[in-house]
């Protein structure tokens, strides 16, 4: 059971950033080329999220980015971290551990 929670954490953020993709044009409002979704895909989906929904509706008039959306990103950072951290984590565990 905590392989399915694990795969569907990892899959989640990549499936909302395609929705995002296809049907919307919000990604493409917080970037100005399809590039750094794309690496945002692979590398840090919900850092991705994170910054088209600062940009997009957490920012000024002029396009600075809020205090509250700089937070905004700084938990999808500290999110995406998590993921790849915490398997880590599990995977240094189990070996000492002896499984």
């Amino acid at each position: 059971m905590g392989c399915v929670f694990a795969v569907f954490s990892l899959i989640t953020p990549r499936f909302v950033v395609v929705m995002l993709w296809l049907f919307t044009h919000y990604l493409a409002a917080a970037y100005a080329t399809w590039f750094w979704p794309t690496i945002g895909f692979f590398v840090a989906p919900t850092t991705t999220i994170a910054y088209a929904v600062a940009k997009n509706d957490l920012s000024t008039r002029s396009g600075a980015i809020t205090a509250a959306g700089v937070l905004v990103i700084v938990i999808g950072v500290a999110i995406d971290l998590g993921l790849v951290g915490g398997n880590a984590r599990s995977r240094r565990r189990r070996r000492a551990a002896g499984e």
